[in-house]
């Protein structure tokens, strides 16, 4: 799978070109057979280093940096690599998505929330 579209590409470094600002997250990947979620906000102008929150289901959701290309060589069983959410979109920002996701305990779960939040607004 391709795991950026072109436009999810073009905004991901239109974002690094400002990384200090609080983005919203532009694309979800996830591995499908395990817990693994990563965020991604933008791109370095090398277009290899996303920044983005990672959730690798181990309790502990941080902000930083994470390679494309090991994503996309990455094999987690099955024959199947690391997936791209096809269906994902967020008008939050990154900040609040890490604060959710800290107090829910994961991304996953925040997803849930910051998803009832948007339907409500």
């Amino acid at each position: 799978m391709i795991l950026l579209t072109q436009e999810q590409r073009d905004r991901l470094l239109a974002n690094g070109r400002d990384p200090d600002a609080d983005h919203s997250p532009v694309v979800k990947l996830f591995d499908p057979l395990g817990q693994a979620v990563w965020l991604a906000t933008h791109l370095d102008a090398d277009g290899d280093l996303l920044w983005g929150l990672a959730d690798l289901g181990m309790d502990c959701v941080e902000y930083g940096p994470f390679s494309l290309a090991e994503l996309a060589d990455l094999k987690v069983g099955l024959g199947l690599g690391i997936e791209r959410d096809v269906l994902f979109t967020t008008r939050t920002r990154w900040s609040v998505w890490l604060k959710t996701a800290d107090d829910a305990g994961s991304l996953r779960v925040a997803e849930r929330i910051i998803a009832r939040l948007e339907r409500e607004t």
